[in-house]
């Protein structure tokens, strides 16, 4: 019995050591491992702190003076024109609506005053998100995109997001919230040339960033994702869809009450089509005083934020425009009509008729209240035209009499109003009419008598389409206009209204000229002999100006 004891107990001395090996091995490569992990975090730790102090300073942020571009005003603050590459308007942080903040908060960081820089339990909800949804969630902060904005690139790489993190952390440490909260909402670009939220509540709504209501702060939190497919003005339902999305996470987040949400969500927006329109037409004084302006400081008249105060006003411009127009059409009206701009073969398709209708009134744009439209159906007495908001319009009646020769079966082919063809309409008195762009050019100038500021001035029917500026530009010889400044001039040199000036011929030599003989004439040819002054001028004789500036001197009168 005894020497069968040694025989049982083997083959539990021989499985101790194989168990002991393995449980070496798993614990070997789970020392390897952990190993790897101290080195790589060493490694990393060390690539920081090497990279950390290497980090560009923060002078941009700490000293922000952004682009502010060149605006100029009508003598009674009504702004006329605005220059620059970037069109901001700088506001502090304290003048910024609460309703404004939060909206921003609650689509780009509504833990933006919680975290310090880098949003960790954003980044782990973001990737869970993105493991579980076929759509992609960033978890950029505020602090990092303003990192991103001012000293990286757009390249999505491993080496720039670590930049951003420690940056992001750089700027947390020197700057407080609000801080780099003001300088986001300044800096941020939202489309339509607009950066920072002021700007872009100008811009798209025609408003103030203090007036702006629930729905609108919810739109423009809407466009720094994507500036060009969130915008309003150019996808008007994606902006709708994101700002309804904007304002579901304001309420869940507790920024607004049930109620605003419900008067926020139908809200209908009246959004600005023309960024670039301004309170009153006065393109010719702004462009006049850009020059002016850039003639003194060069290239940083778009940067510096100047604002130039002109001396017209909102009134005499507006009023001088309208005349200028009313009267320019008014002698297209009495020289007859010309005929459609131009023609297109229109598809029988909707969908491609309405996309190469877009396309062609894209070639002409409108004037004011003088738009472009495509004809659909014409006939003697009635034309059904389509504008380029997709808008189809009926002219009848008055409203065709300016095109009647032109919509008859007798009318030529190529100047005949009919389907395809391009016209210009108006509306007056509330029904639409056809008009024409004018040939003609006209300018307007009102200027102060007392110091000789300029009140109003129209440089041309259109500054968009004609730039050139018939006030300051087209130089012409000023004729009898010029006449009452010599008679001024020889009243202050003792004549009279009655002195008698000879109407009568009369020659200067090349010696009293300084070139050429001049002989000059009378308009008519006739002369009348001795005469006043008075009657002289009233006939605008050519004799008696002459004479009279003869007789003061050329020096005197001029």
């Amino acid at each position: 019995m005894s020497s069968n004891k040694p025989e049982a107990d083997a083959p539990k001395q021989a499985s101790t050591p194989r168990f002991s090996l393995l449980t070496r091995i798993i614990l070997g490569l789970f020392g390897t491992v952990v190993g790897l992990a101290v080195i790589g975090l060493l490694i990393v730790c060390f690539a920081l702190a090497m990279a950390y102090p290497n980090l560009p300073g923060l002078d941009t942020l700490t000293d922000y003076r952004p682009k502010i571009p060149l605006r100029i005003y009508s003598a009674d603050n009504v702004l006329i024109g605005e220059f620059g590459e970037e069109r901001r308007n700088l506001v502090r942080i304290k003048d910024v609506p609460d309703i404004m903040k939060k909206a921003v908060l609650a689509i780009e960081d509504d833990r933006f005053y919680d975290h310090s820089g880098v949003d960790y339990i954003g980044i782990l909800r973001a990737g869970v998100h993105n493991l579980t949804n076929s759509s992609k969630q960033g978890a950029s902060t505020i602090t990092q995109q303003v990192a991103r904005n001012f000293f990286l690139s757009s390249e999505q790489t491993l080496k720039r997001k670590i930049y951003e993190v420690l940056l992001a952390w750089k700027i947390e440490q020197n700057l407080s919230k609000d801080q780099i909260l003001e300088v986001y909402m300044n800096q941020i670009y939202l489309g339509q040339r607009a950066y920072g939220f002021s700007s872009a509540a100008q811009i798209y709504f025609g408003k103030k960033l203090s007036d702006i209501t629930v729905a609108e702060a919810a739109m423009l939190a809407g466009l720094p994702k994507a500036p060009s497919a969130y915008n309003p003005v150019a996808n008007p339902k994606r902006a709708r869809a994101r700002q309804q999305y904007i304002l579901q996470r304001m309420l869940q987040l507790g920024y607004i009450t049930d109620a605003q949400y419900e008067t926020a969500k139908d809200q209908v927006l009246k959004i600005k089509t023309n960024s670039s329109e301004f309170g009153v037409h006065a393109e010719y004084v702004a462009e006049m005083t850009r020059q002016l302006v850039y003639d003194q400081f060069k290239d940083e008249t778009y940067t510096r934020g100047l604002n130039v105060y002109t001396t017209i006003t909102k009134a005499d411009q507006d009023a001088a425009y309208l005349a200028l127009r009313r009267g320019v059409m008014d002698y297209e009206k009495r020289h007859g009509y010309r005929g459609p701009e131009a023609f297109m073969e229109i598809p029988a398709a909707k969908e491609a008729a309405d996309h190469a209708i877009e396309v062609e009134l894209a070639e002409h744009p409108d004037s004011d209240d003088i738009v472009a439209a495509v004809v659909l159906d014409a006939s003697p007495k009635s034309v059904k035209a389509v504008l380029s908001s997709g808008e189809e319009i009926n002219i009848t009646g008055p409203g065709l009499s300016f095109a009647t020769n032109l919509l008859s079966d007798k009318a030529p082919p190529a100047k005949k109003v009919r389907r395809g063809a391009v016209i210009r309409v108006t509306q007056e008195n509330n029904a639409w009419t056809i008009t024409q762009m004018p040939e003609v050019e006209s300018a307007f100038i009102a200027a102060n008598t007392e110091d000789g500021s300029i009140r109003a001035l129209i440089g041309g029917f259109d500054f968009n389409r004609n730039k050139f500026n018939h006030v300051t530009q087209a130089w012409r010889q000023p004729g009898s206009s010029f006449k009452p400044f010599i008679y001024s001039a020889s009243l202050e040199k003792g004549m009279s209204p009655s002195t008698i000036i000879a109407d009568s011929p009369i020659s200067f030599d090349a010696g009293q000229t300084g070139g050429q003989a001049w002989e000059p004439k009378n308009y008519d040819g006739k002369y009348e002999g001795p005469m006043p002054m008075r009657k002289g001028l009233a006939k605008s004789k050519n004799m008696i100006s002459i004479r009279i500036l003869h007789k003061i001197g050329a020096k005197y009168g001029q």
